[in-house]
């Protein structure tokens, strides 16, 4: 009998992403406004945040599909805080909530980046430095790199739609 072996390396392929992480500490909005103009992109608030476990973390996001270059520009945050209370223990003449502030992260991996700009296209790879260098330009960012998606642990928390 013969055995047939199938090779699969040509069927399935990576999806092509640029990652940059973006070191900034305004609000969202404002960080979506400056990339829209220092990189003639037009990112807009998506209705629905990203959201984990049933909407006790959420993560704003921003995105914008260009046709003609058949690419999605996505910026999502990369830091969600929530806030619970709780009863104290304490016992007491007066009863006291405490408060307890969590802080989740999109990739834990980078605690330290505020935002990611997630680009889906094989084509910016060429453009990528290019890209960061006009990102860099706009003075109220600290920092931004690029980041290497295949090195990432979380990367499965990129996957947005």
């Amino acid at each position: 009998m013969a055995v047939h072996k199938l090779i699969l390396d040509d069927v399935f392929e990576e999806d092509f992403c640029t990652l940059i992480a973006i070191h900034y500490t305004l609000e969202d909005y404002r960080l979506a406004y400056l990339l829209n103009k220092y990189l003639g992109i037009s990112l807009t608030r998506n209705p629905l945040d990203l959201d984990y476990q049933n909407g006790k973390i959420t993560y704003s996001l921003f995105e914008w599909e260009d046709s003609k270059q058949q690419t999605v520009w996505s910026l999502v945050s990369n830091v969600c805080k929530t806030e619970d209370h709780r009863q104290s223990r304490n016992e007491s003449l007066f009863d006291s909530q405490e408060k307890i502030t969590r802080t989740a992260y999109l990739i834990p991996e980078y605690k330290m980046v505020n935002y990611f700009l997630k680009i889906d296209n094989e084509i910016f790879f060429n453009k990528e430095k290019l890209i960061l260098n006009n990102i860099l330009k706009v003075p109220q960012i600290v920092t931004a790199y690029s980041i290497d998606v295949n090195q990432l642990k979380s990367k499965d928390n990129l996957i947005f739609s």
